[in-house]
């Protein structure tokens, strides 16, 4: 089973990583200033993850595919990591899609 780790960046911020259930991190929050509003990023993915319109598939500047996912009001509530292939980027938003409503949250803030 997928789950959500929750961490602090070095600037204080708190960000969530949502891993499938081999540990690979699909996708990756914006930074957060209070755990709170961390948690309901994180109920944002739950809720909008099995929407595929709510995914914008993009190529980055080195032709790299990857996706944002985003909250019905346009904001984006998390990132991919680069893939290789459009194929692996479509493998990604469906693990994003089979993970996120059941996945445990984990709290990793030292």
């Amino acid at each position: 089973m997928g789950k959500f780790i929750i961490t602090k960046r070095k600037n204080n911020e708190f960000q969530f990583n949502l891993k499938a259930a081999n540990g690979q991190t699909i996708l990756t929050s914006e930074g957060y200033t209070t755990k709170a509003s961390c948690l309901n990023g994180i109920e944002s993915v739950r809720k909008n993850a099995p929407d595929d319109t709510k995914y914008e598939r993009l190529v980055s500047k080195n032709n790299k595919p990857y996706f944002n996912l985003k909250a019905a009001n346009g904001q984006v509530i998390g990132t991919s990591e680069l893939y290789e292939s459009e194929a692996a980027r479509e493998n990604g938003i469906v693990s994003v899609k089979k993970n996120a409503h059941k996945a445990d949250i984990v709290e990793e803030l030292d």
